[in-house]
């Protein structure tokens, strides 16, 4: 079965040269569904593994309004759907009020992150003047997959096996009306969600709990002081950990309606661990090093500590990119490409020990090697854990060149390079069926492989990324580079159910 359910108009020039919306970002505008007795196997997929990856794509359809960002584009999900020795391939887009807007303005309504000044609609976003793309984060929680953008949007539910857009959580949306940020983290034990959003008015931060059931069960207010700019949290077995780090808006420029994102190099990052449930009077903050931190790989607790490791930013800046002869355009390319190039703004594996006994914080650097997106196996979320994957960047560029794993218990590593070409995507940790040890099962991820100018999934053994894959599946066309993404086990498609055999003790 291969079949093309639905193809899109695009309105961007088809003579576009921005680096984010050709080559291996060119937006797909076909949606798709195709398994494999249609699509191309290489190798032979296992028959223990059972689920469903899901990435999320920043998918741009129309002329942007102001310079296009990659993270201002239309939100869409690829999934591939594992059972048996089979699978399954669909992608959707996330079907956004912002998005069938302008499907039926047949343009572009709202401006991106670089343009809020052009907007004249009411938008979304902590500072609420951009379209609800939904593209950026993607987790299964009860049932239902929940798509958001980075600075809050709100919860959207779709199907995890058509990916059918079901719309904002009709049982809660109307509850958080500042939405729902990445990175929202779900404990696998209780199948309780946890999340935030940070909006640019007092109390600057809001934390919430869904259970199992998909209600909202807790909702509160956590007093900052003043809009921060924060992008993850973390959750142990009894605590959550929150975000008040130094890289934020210059609060004088804005006052006057101006947004500059500024490193106050000389404040310390701060974190604030609450009991679960906790209020804000029951934060206990935590002083570190000045830093910014995009992803964290995990969260645990070890005696008195409370143990977070995460890629740290310890510079966080808009690299110079020299002298140009480039025109307006060509120049603002460059910039954009400079400040993403993660060789511009260095993120390391790192590791924070919060005492809850002393109140101080410990610090260590795990690895000098640049790396981000840390990933591991749902079933270990918030408690001890041994592997993390990261993905290895591209230099120059906003691309994935491979995975590092990382062992936390012998600090030994393994990388696999995609090899020449080709890029893959967030990675996640897949348990086959029947595991008993953490890495018993395999990384999954969407590679773009540029020299054949196709689009795989890969699946790769956890226990040795070395060997690189056992399975390559040719996708029915090429899809755009993307980054979040979320593994689905066969028992959570249908809700929080996962089988307590392979939860940690």
């Amino acid at each position: 079965m291969q079949q093309i359910l639905n193809t899109y108009p695009s309105t961007i020039a088809s003579d576009s040269d921005h680096p984010f919306l050709t080559g291996l970002f060119t937006p797909a505008m076909q949606e798709w569904v195709a398994d494999t007795d249609s699509m191309r196997v290489i190798g032979e997929l296992p028959k223990d593994l059972s689920g469903i990856y899901v990435r999320n794509t920043h998918n741009q359809v129309h002329e942007s309004i102001g310079m296009y960002h990659p993270f201002d584009g239309d939100g869409m999900l690829h999934a591939m759907h594992f059972e048996n020795g089979r699978a399954t391939y669909r992608n959707r887009f996330v079907q956004t009020t912002g998005f069938l807007a302008e499907q039926a303005a047949g343009r572009s309504l709202w401006p991106g992150m670089l343009a809020p000044h052009l907007g004249a609609r009411r938008g979304w976003g902590s500072i609420g003047a951009m379209k609800d793309n939904a593209g950026t984060d993607v987790k299964c929680h009860a049932g239902k997959l929940i798509a958001s953008m980075s600075q809050g949007s709100e919860p959207w539910r779709l199907d995890p096996i058509s990916l059918e857009t079901l719309g904002p959580d009709a049982d809660w949306a109307r509850l958080v009306p500042d939405g729902v940020a990445s990175h929202y983290k779900i404990d696998p034990e209780t199948g309780e969600m946890m999340f935030f959003n940070y909006p640019e008015k007092p109390p600057y931060l809001n934390y919430g709990i869904v259970d199992k059931h998909n209600r909202l069960v807790h909702y509160v207010p956590i007093d900052l002081p003043g809009a921060r700019w924060p992008h993850d949290l973390g959750i142990t077995k009894n605590y959550t950990i929150l975000h008040d780090l130094p890289f934020f808006f210059d609060p004088a420029l804005l006052a006057k309606g101006q947004r500059k994102v500024t490193f106050f190099r000389e404040m310390p990052a701060r974190f604030g661990v609450l009991p679960r449930h906790g209020d804000n009077a029951q934060v206990r903050w935590f002083e570190g090093r000045p830093c910014h931190i995009l992803h964290l790989a995990n969260c645990y607790e070890d005696g008195d500590e409370v143990v977070m490791d995460g890629c740290i930013m310890t510079n966080p800046h808009k690299p110079a990119v020299g002298e140009s002869n480039a025109d307006g355009r060509q120049a603002a390319y460059a910039r954009m490409r400079a400040h993403l190039d993660k060789y511009n703004n260095p993120t390391m594996m790192y590791r924070w020990r919060f005492n809850m006994a002393t109140g101080t914080t410990h610090e260590e650097l795990i690895d000098d090697e640049i790396t981000e997106f840390p990933m591991v196996s749902n079933d270990y979320v918030g408690r001890p854990y041994r592997y993390s994957f990261n993905v290895l960047y591209e230099k120059g560029e906003w691309l994935f060149r491979g995975l590092k794993r990382y062992d936390m218990q012998t600090r030994s590593t393994q990388r696999l390079e995609y090899g020449k070409g080709c890029f893959g995507s967030e990675p996640q940790s897949a348990r086959r069926v029947g595991a008993t040890a953490e890495d018993d099962g395999y990384v999954i991820t969407f590679v773009n492989n540029a020299v054949d100018e196709r689009s795989e999934c890969w699946v790769i053994p956890a226990s040795d990324i070395t060997q690189g894959p056992l399975a390559r599946i040719i996708l029915p066309h090429r899809i755009s580079a993307g980054t979040h993404s979320a593994w689905v086990e066969s028992d959570r498609i249908q809700g929080e159910a996962r089988d307590p055999r392979y939860l940690p003790a």
